[in-house]
């Protein structure tokens, strides 16, 4: 069985039982699903799923985020879940009437599973110690934003256009966090399949987040990625480092306290996967809305 065909099968089963599950109203459901997951989503990692709007302020492109991650699990304790992750990861032009025709698309799916416990970690500002591990499947597709006027692939890269971007991936992301809000984490992720292959199977992650006065935030996610070199020799050009900077405010004073606005800055390799080979710098402002 391809590895693709395998995760799709594993994650059709946990949507049946949650569904089948649900619906029987004899009995106290063994599903829950909440938003309010134990491990809260990362702030600043532009690949997590979320809803956002992020136009970039120096050149022409939006960012557009579809998305959320759900528990559908938890125990009494909540210390344990079991959860699902949808998300989609656009890029978008602009154009006139008020119209953003759509460049590329990155789709996720997947599961995951979440333990934390409280600790003390002595003079360090931190009480409670988390871990998520994720299974996920992300293609990515080029849309009809990639056309020129009539209508034909514009062929800007190393492949021919439109080709196959498709990879599997298991991720272990380990966090120390405060009830001020305060988090530091790191990460590591290993890539067990990928169309086009030829790339290193590791990337590692670092990241914090650090509560400042009004409601404000700062955030930083740090990735380590690999740099695909060509199919000509199948080897990687070694690692670079991708940085998303990110300072934020909610909107609590106006009751709006699951809505942030924030600023990005991103520099390194492409988040999105018709461009993983591409490195790129920008910035972005925007709304996040946290469900």
């Amino acid at each position: 069985m391809k590895p693709g065909s395998f995760l799709r099968n594993i994650f059709a089963l946990g949507i049946a039982l949650s569904a089948f599950t649900s619906g029987t109203a004899s009995a106290e459901p063994l599903l829950n699903p909440t938003f309010n997951t134990l491990f809260k989503p990362l702030l600043a990692d532009p690949t997590e799923p979320r809803i956002a709007v992020m136009p970039k302020i120096s050149e022409d492109g939006l960012q557009l985020d579809i998305g959320t991650s759900a528990d559908i699990y938890q125990n009494e304790e909540k210390t344990f879940a079991v959860g699902v992750d949808f998300g989609t990861f656009s890029l978008l032009g602009t154009s006139d009437n008020f119209r953003f025709p759509v460049d590329t698309i990155d789709y996720l799916f997947g599961i995951n599973a979440t333990w934390k416990t409280s600790v003390d970690t002595g003079s360090l500002p931190f009480d409670e110690l988390s871990a998520r591990l994720r299974l996920s499947h992300i293609s990515a597709h080029f849309q009809d934003g990639h056309t020129d006027e009539d209508g034909n692939w514009i062929q800007d890269g190393p492949f021919d256009i439109p080709f196959t971007y498709s990879r599997e991936f298991i991720n272990l992301t380990v966090a120390l966090s405060s009830s001020e809000n305060n988090r530091v984490y790191a990460g590591y992720q290993y890539l067990w399949h990928s169309i086009p292959d030829n790339i290193s199977s590791h990337s590692f992650q670092a990241g914090a987040e650090i509560s400042t006065p009004y409601n404000t935030y700062l955030a930083a996610d740090f990735k380590l990625l690999p740099v695909w070199k060509g199919e000509e020799d199948g080897e990687t050009d070694g690692y670079r480092g991708t940085w998303n900077l990110q300072a934020g405010m909610r909107l609590t004073a106006l009751g709006l306290d699951r809505i942030r606005i924030a600023y990005n800055y991103f520099s390194g390799m492409s988040r999105h996967g018709m461009y993983f080979y591409k490195p790129e710098s920008f910035s972005t402002v925007g709304m996040i809305v946290d469900l």
